[in-house]
């Protein structure tokens, strides 16, 4: 406990109430802000401001040792223990406000008075049965999970030592393994920390096993593939399966992208010729791919790493849920690198494929927008949890209800390359192949239309064709 500065408190409140910060009046409300500290322990840390009123007016309360004492009494019937800072700040007129802050704790979860608290938004809410059994397994994940526990019956041939070979050679020349001076594969498996007395790690097994062994023993080695005419799953184009170890699947994976991305067009400033590159870029699909094989939940023996290319969207999916309170948004802020498979996680690392820090979302987000797209988006339901880009112009779908012409698809292009302001009918037609006869061009405007696609505005010759924005 320490006296600060009057100053400290604009500072502390001015970004109102959230996640991390807290608002009370008094410490008459010392029982709420023990519920607010609890809950936040059991999340990312922060702060309950007593001495504010919740709409951020500063009011202070005259405050005495006996005030800190019966306030730290409260406090201390948090379980497990929490060891919060109190900082008393004067306000220059008798009157104190208190900042009691504590850090996300190590020992979730926490309870006051026997009952469980997570922090959601700036309110605290009881923790339901799942989650509290969440917390206990994230708080052994430390010691004891799926990925560092024996790989029951495996030896090491069934390794493949190709793969483990060509991953220690690649983390020696960058600098982030020494040279064991041997490739005897029990020797570098040691030296990646998958072999515990002599028995392989699963995780040892999911990063270099041979696909025949992994889909009899761990069937959720596995990658599915889909391509989908149109915006939903209603008619595949491809859809395939792969068995593997996690750096095949992610080749396998990164082949499939490279066969079936979108090429997108564009005139160069320097020339006239036309420039053909992927529709999102392949560095960002490359990362959200690093992490959906490193953080996915292998536990769950029907999980699968999913890619799946629609019209409109690119969705890479992966089975499990996220962990340690981080939640979709708070993924494309800085934090903790928080690996659910840390010893995965870092030889995907040695061999360069990820970097450490947390920074695997935020350098997926720059390289999207660096390349015109829009920031990838996260979400998690049922279960998975998938990114999803999507194209920084419009993609004429290929199926909506109905098979689509590559002709009326370009009907499609040159209507949206007018904007908002829309096309007559004479535009349009000046703008397709000029074989083309009006009553063609007019039967795939209808047909577009009755797809909802389209629409026309206005009358006669103010008669404008512009796409639909659903």
């Amino acid at each position: 406990m320490q006296s600060v500065g009057s100053e400290y408190i604009q500072s502390l409140i001015s970004p109102g109430e959230s996640e991390t910060l807290e608002f009370k009046r008094t410490t008459a409300e010392k029982r709420e802000v023990s519920k607010s500290v609890c809950a936040m322990a059991n999340q990312r840390g922060g702060r309950v401001v007593i001495g504010v009123d919740p709409d951020g007016r500063i009011v202070g309360q005259q405050v005495s040792d006996r005030t800190i004492e019966r306030l730290s009494q409260t406090l201390s019937e948090i379980d497990p223990p929490v060891i919060p800072s109190i900082d008393r700040i004067g306000l220059g007129n008798g009157l104190e406000a208190l900042a009691v802050k504590v850090d996300a704790g190590y020992s979730k979860p926490y309870s006051y008075r026997n009952v469980a608290y997570l922090r959601v938004g700036n309110t605290n809410r009881v923790l339901s049965r799942a989650e509290y059994d969440r917390l206990i397994i994230e708080h052994a994940h430390g010691e004891r999970r799926w990925e560092n526990e024996p790989a029951a019956g495996w030896t090491i041939d069934r390794i493949d030592s190709g793969e483990l070979v060509r991953t220690v050679r690649e983390a020696i020349r960058r600098g982030r393994l020494e040279n064991p001076a041997t490739e005897e594969p029990a020797e570098l498996l040691r030296g990646l920390g998958l072999l515990r007395a002599g028995q392989l790690l699963r995780a040892g097994a999911v990063l270099f096993g041979l696909s025949e062994y992994l889909e009899v023993d761990y069937p959720q080695c596995m990658l599915r593939v889909a391509k989908f005419r149109g915006r939903d799953r209603s008619e595949f184009l491809d859809n395939r399966q792969f068995y593997g170890n996690a750096f095949s699947l992610l080749r396998a994976a990164e082949r499939f992208l490279i066969d079936n991305l979108p090429i997108a067009g564009r005139i160069t400033s320097e020339s006239f010729e036309r420039v053909d590159t992927p529709l999102y870029p392949t560095e960002a699909l490359r990362e959200a791919l690093a992490n959906a094989f490193c953080h996915r939940d292998y536990s769950i023996g029907g999980g699968s790493v999913a890619v799946a290319i629609y019209d409109d969207r690119l969705e890479i999916t992966s089975s499990g849920t996220l962990h340690f309170g981080l939640t979709a948004a708070t993924l494309f802020e800085p934090h903790e690198s928080l690996p659910w498979n840390p010893l995965i996680a870092r030889s995907f690392h040695r061999r360069g494929i990820i970097e450490t820090w947390g920074r695997g979302i935020a350098k997926m987000a720059e390289l999207a927008t660096g390349a015109g797209l829009p920031e990838p988006g996260i979400e998690e339901v049922a279960g998975c949890v998938t990114v999803r880009f999507a194209p920084s112009r419009y993609v004429p779908p290929q199926r909506i209800g109905h098979n689509l012409t590559e002709r009326q698809r370009a009907v499609l292009e040159v209507i949206n390359g007018a904007g908002a302001h829309g096309l007559a009918f004479g535009d349009i037609a000046s703008q397709l192949d000029a074989g083309l006869t009006p009553r063609q061009i007019r039967s795939d405007l209808s047909l577009l239309r009755s797809l909802n696609l389209i629409f026309i505005e206005g009358h006669a010759r103010k008669a404008r064709w512009k796409l639909s924005s659903e």
